[in-house]
């Protein structure tokens, strides 16, 4: 699997940039500030129909254009797939693939696979547990886009709950009585959320055990990934429901749902240890990374081919030695494209694209 060549106009700094791209391993070399991140943005646009790094498409088009363009093809064992996307500031994208309108990701992303590491990704080892079950969620849409559906529909009852519970006043003071209509949200929310739970254990199951090796090439030691959701996987439904029933009283004083998909998290465990708590910045930087590539392992496993790997600036946390570990692995990873600040960064046998000011010269 990789991409051909893009053109790309009037997306975040680059007004007009044109570019064909390598099968192996390409280095985008330029200092910070000047359009290296933004490329691999655009990359990856094109590949999976959403930006890794924004929430909305508004900062993607550039300061004084009404619409971003992006054009390419893709070639992948199911075929060759020229995208055009026009990326608008306001108002719904316009894509096509092969010249026929395309609505849902999902269209692109059953065909096209890319996974984009990002310096962000600390915060999957450092931060909050919802920055790890986002992890988990990116992961499913990567491995099974035809599936991510389970997600958005339990945060649709999730929320339809959690205002149930909101607005319910009861019938005086010190009423714990349910709310009326809670035991059917109660029944959505444990159909719905075991088949998350379900999806997000069998992802966890895909990228951890390649993740966990790909540490202890980078480090020495390995690194277990494990899923820790909030409710028995292994007897679901059934402890599902025996947990809601368990902290109803704790649901109506608090008035929120405290049990489902939403209040699991990751664990990633290195000598017994937990990361979040031990871990160096380098060592956690190292473990951010090896996720994603662990998530590029599986879907490879998954799909037969290698997505398209996008790797933004992978090494400033990384000593020499491990900068060089990592390096010597990329070659064998099918189409991988990495920005870097300098030269000393650039991995052996990289063809390289200098970036300035938005605009890309390949060497």
């Amino acid at each position: 699997m990789r991409l051909a060549w893009i053109e790309i106009r009037d997306f975040r700094n680059h007004r007009e940039t044109a570019l064909e791209v390598g099968p192996g391993l390409t280095a985008v070399v330029g200092p910070n500030a000047q359009g290296k991140t933004n490329l691999l943005e655009a990359l990856f646009y094109l590949c999976a129909l959403e930006s890794p790094r924004a929430s909305t498409d508004l900062p993607l088009v550039r300061s004084g254009a009404e619409s971003a363009f992006l054009r390419g093809e893709v070639e992948a064992g199911t075929g060759r797939f020229l995208v055009e996307v026009e990326v608008r500031g306001s108002g719904q994208n316009r894509v096509q693939v092969n010249r026929s309108p395309v609505r849902r990701r999902r269209d692109l992303r059953k065909h096209v696979r890319a996974v984009f590491s990002t310096p962000e990704d600390l915060d999957v080892v450092q931060g909050d547990p919802d920055r790890r079950r986002r992890f988990i969620d990116e992961s499913i849409r990567g491995l099974w886009p035809l599936r991510e559906g389970a997600i958005t529909a339990y945060d649709r009852v999730l929320r339809q709950r959690n205002r149930l519970l909101k607005d319910w006043e009861g019938s005086g003071q010190g009423d714990l009585s349910p709310p009326g209509g809670l035991e059917a949200w109660d029944e959505e929310l444990v159909q719905q959320g075991s088949e998350l739970t379900l999806l997000r254990h069998g992802v966890v199951d895909a990228f951890g055990p390649p993740a966990g090796e790909e540490f202890r090439t980078l480090s020495g030691d390995p690194m277990v990934i494990r899923y820790e959701p909030s409710v028995d996987w292994s007897g679901l439904p059934e402890s599902f429901r025996g947990r809601l029933e368990e902290r109803r009283a704790e649901e109506l004083v608090r008035r929120t749902t405290l049990v489902g998909p939403h209040r699991d998290d990751l664990r990633l465990v290195v000598q017994d240890l937990v990361a979040r708590g031990f871990a160096s910045h380098g060592e956690a930087w190292g473990a951010a990374l090896c996720l994603r590539l662990g998530l590029a392992t599986a879907v490879r496993d998954e799909v037969g081919e290698s997505p398209v790997l996008f790797l933004d600036d992978p090494f400033s946390a990384l000593d020499p030695e491990r900068r060089g570990r990592v390096g010597r692995t990329l070659s064998g990873r099918g189409q991988v494209v990495l920005a870097v600040p300098d030269d000393a960064q650039v991995p052996p046998g990289a063809a390289v694209w200098r970036v300035k000011e938005g605009g890309v010269v390949p060497e």
